[in-house]
């Protein structure tokens, strides 16, 4: 489906959570509150928050202006009435417009470059004259990089080896054999497109007879087989940014499969993996750290040493009296933000229990057993409970 009928399909006051009928200050209360919400920095574990984030705005630039909302409103009801088959609401299509470029109907809708400036605006041609052929973006391509928890923290280059279109060497992307040319279409006229009259409309689409190429290759280059391009395998160094999480998606721009007609090569998308730590977890910025401390350090109060995840030591004063499972805060020595600065070291203290004692220790304990208050322990939990017999 081109580009044009995606974000034709889309219902942006959905996206907004609004009615057809909202005024311009009420699309504008929604819009910021749902920027809000979906805003990446306020949802730094949420991969979902950026695409959320980015659907508002596109709705927002659509709905937020008079004269957009009024070209995307009129655009929508001509699609309810059957042309464009596929629209929100919509029948399937009326003779002949099912698989019709839309963008060249919002060209007559609206004049050149009709689409207003919308979300991948389409271009269209003029009634009765073939329209301007087409470029087309390149594929993405996907990626994979693994890293160890270190490398996450510090940031690293790294050189992937990845598979996909490529322009073929032979041809170099003409897909004609060498010492031979491709021809232009004699359908279209080199365009891509032919114009179809269909009553008081005339619309474009791609010209059969040349797949809306707008050339016509009579000697194929025998190592794409025409097509201009080849699948290989290429490598690729990336930058992988300081602080990066795990599942995090890092886009390469135009390294991917190349473009059609001129058109940008598509990016390259590596999903970065993170390995675990056999000491240390992340939790958004910050990175955790369980240490273990006996029941004397607890009880009395401690200086622990403890490592920091660039390999550095730091100490932590325990207080006497610290329960297992407090936190203390060690500012600055987690992981680098996207924004500058670093999180936090939250270091966990556990209290060990041994799970086997020596005679020594088991009289030690004994003596101090001696000393617990059982009835205070006993008036706090019962004390004020209904009675059993």
């Amino acid at each position: 489906m081109a580009p044009q009928r995606e974000w034709l399909e889309k219902d942006y006051y959905a996206v907004l959570g609004v009615s057809k009928d909202a005024s311009a200050d009420e699309i504008k209360k929604a819009y910021r509150k749902l920027a809000r919400e979906n805003h990446p920095d306020a949802n730094p574990d949420d991969p979902e928050a950026e695409r959320r984030f980015k659907e508002v705005g596109e709705a927002y630039s659509v709905l937020g202006t008079d004269e957009k909302r009024k070209e995307y409103d009129e655009i929508r009801r001509l699609g309810a009435a059957g042309f464009g088959g596929g629209m929100p609401g919509g029948a399937s299509g009326a003779g002949g417009f099912e698989g019709a470029d839309f963008g060249d109907l919002l060209g007559h809708l609206f004049g050149n470059g009709g689409a207003g400036g919308f979300p991948g605006g389409a271009t269209a041609g003029r009634p009765g004259r073939p329209g301007r052929r087409r470029a087309s973006r390149g594929q993405d391509l996907q990626a994979d990089v693994h890293l160890t928890f270190e490398d996450a923290l510090a940031g690293v280059r790294t050189t992937l080896r990845i598979t996909g279109d490529g322009q073929c060497e032979t041809c170099h992307g003409s897909g004609a054999a060498p010492g031979t040319q491709p021809t232009t279409c004699s359908r279209c006229s080199g365009r891509g497109q032919v114009v179809i009259d269909q009553g008081p409309f005339s619309f474009a689409q791609p010209c059969e007879q040349c797949g809306g190429r707008g050339q016509i290759i009579t000697s194929p280059c025998a190592t794409c087989s025409g097509s201009g391009r080849v699948v290989k395998p290429r490598q690729l160094t990336v930058k992988i940014p300081a602080g990066v999480r795990d599942g995090a998606v890092i886009r390469v721009p135009e390294r991917g499969g190349p473009g059609i007609g001129g058109g940008p090569s598509g990016d390259v998308l590596v999903t970065v993996h993170v390995a675990s730590h056999p000491r240390f977890g992340r939790k958004g910025d910050d990175v955790t750290l369980d240490v273990p401390i006996f029941f004397s350090e607890a009880a009395l109060g401690t200086k622990l040493t403890v490592p920091t995840p660039t390999g550095e030591r730091r100490t932590i004063k325990v207080p006497a009296g610290t329960a297992s499972g407090r936190t203390f805060r060690l500012r600055g020595e987690g992981a680098p933000k996207r924004r500058g600065g670093n999180g936090d070291l939250l270091v966990t203290v556990r209290i060990q229990v041994p799970a086997k004692l020596s005679r020594e220790q088991k009289k030690l304990l004994d003596q101090l057993a001696e000393h617990d208050d059982h009835a205070a322990r006993d008036a706090a939990l019962f004390d004020g409970a209904p009675q059993t017999t």
